[in-house]
């Protein structure tokens, strides 16, 4: 009876392990196809990396352009019921016609980031 126990509290160690190390990963690409503000900050279309500090729910991301960080906005790690299909910049279509990005989301992870109050019409925006 005592070997059940321990068995189930070790499985759950582990799979509490591969959540965080899910969550670990701290950089990775983010392709706009068009102009998209973010924290105030307005991002021309092209190729960006993210990197985030914190394991979640909360962290920071920074939007760099080269070596430039262009933005900072808290985002939220969220996890998805399956692997992201295609990774893909979501922006959010704006009254006045402009695009706020709402989230990033990572081919074959089972996380995207939310940033900002992206709750609402979302949109995917670009896939690379």
């Amino acid at each position: 009876m005592k070997f059940a126990t321990v068995a189930k509290s070790m499985a759950l160690g582990f799979a509490l392990l591969f959540t965080a190390s899910a969550f670990a990963g701290t950089r990775a690409s983010l392709q706009l196809i068009s102009p998209a503000t973010v924290n105030g900050t307005q991002l021309k279309a092209g190729d960006y990396k993210i990197e985030w500090e914190g394991n979640g729910p909360n962290v920071e991301v920074s939007i760099l352009r080269g070596k430039n960080v262009v933005a900072k906005v808290p985002a939220h790690l969220v996890e998805l019921g399956a692997p992201a299909a295609y990774s893909a910049a979501v922006v959010k279509k704006n009254g006045d016609g402009t695009s706020t990005l709402s989230g990033v989301r990572f081919e074959g992870k089972k996380f995207s980031l939310e940033i900002g109050d992206s709750g609402d019409g979302m949109q995917a925006g670009s896939s690379k």
